[in-house]
């Protein structure tokens, strides 16, 4: 079952930041569960289409019947884990995580497993590649702060921009210490830059938006993000639940089917190196082609 649940989405934040009493206490998808469906909060794409495929294909044969909520924003899906009007949620990586536990309401959250990086691009309508770049061009970067330190790397890694070291995963546009092009690095809203796209030179757009934008198709992608060593653990979307139902048997049903061959291989044949699969070793799935595809757009 697949809905989309927008306005709701915005009175579970409140609720969340307001709440009083232990998330349990709110909760009445925890435990095992029973029979119920599990509640899980997403985005359109491709969390969303990826749990429809499961809903789809795989989900009975399990036993599982999902109720798959898509949302709108980045804050919602953890503010229904906190007030118990989702059971889990599939839509960030666990360095949003990270920040958004030091920044939210008092509520264990836990990475169950990973599933896929939504890669994060750099990409132009009027550039054809990165030396095209004037000097005093304006790039629009993603304002949140995990992913800010990510689009900002992009830049490093290109020549562009050099980050004090000490900056760390907390990077931001002030700690840029060497911009020789005198660049306009311009942090907006993650869902805005598709639409900012032709204001700017160029825009680092997450995986997810620039293909709801049809960006790959209709843009020019400049440069794709380093993987460093890290890149899975920090950047891998996954599936989260509160502590205390991780051993619920639905929540554990679902990790399972979303660390399924068939699931990875419907990644790969659907966004073509845009999205990577995450196999049960935890490693980047293999992506026939996407590297070659790459070089030819670049």
């Amino acid at each position: 079952m697949r809905t989309t649940s927008f306005a709701a989405g915005a009175t579970a934040l409140v609720l969340a930041m307001t709440a009083c009493g232990a998330p349990s206490e709110q909760s009445s998808g925890g435990g095992e569960g029973g029979d119920a469906p599990l509640r899980v909060g997403t985005m359109p794409v491709p969390h969303g289409d990826i749990l429809s495929f499961i809903d789809e294909n795989l989900a009975e044969e399990a036993g599982l019947e999902l109720d798959i909520q898509e949302m709108s924003d980045y804050n919602t899906p953890n503010a229904g884990l906190v007030d118990g009007e989702l059971d889990a949620n599939y839509f960030q990586h666990r360095e949003f995580l990270n920040e958004w536990q030091e920044n939210g309401p008092d509520a264990d959250l836990t990475y169950v497993t990973d599933v896929h990086i939504e890669r994060l691009g750099l990409y132009s309508e009027g550039v054809e590649d990165v030396d095209g770049l004037d000097d005093g061009a304006e790039v629009a970067v993603p304002n949140d702060p995990a992913n800010l330190s990510r689009a900002l790397r992009i830049l490093e890694e290109e020549g562009l921009v050099e980050i004090a070291p000490e900056a760390g995963e907390n990077a931001t546009e002030n700690d840029i210490v060497e911009n020789p092009q005198d660049l306009t690095v311009t942090p907006l809203e993650a869902p805005q830059i598709p639409r900012s796209l032709a204001d700017v030179d160029a825009a680092v757009v997450n995986g997810n938006y620039a293909i709801e934008a049809d960006l790959t198709e209709e843009a020019n992608i400049l440069a794709w993000e380093p993987e460093g060593e890290d890149y899975v653990e920090s950047y891998a979307n996954g599936l989260v639940a509160l502590e205390e139902n991780t051993d619920d048997e639905r929540v554990q049903k679902l990790a399972e089917l979303l660390g399924d061959e068939r699931v990875l291989e419907y990644i790969q044949e659907t966004w073509e190196g845009v999205v990577l699969g995450v196999n049960a070793d935890g490693e980047v799935a293999e992506v026939e082609g996407s590297e070659d595809e790459a070089a030819d757009e670049e």
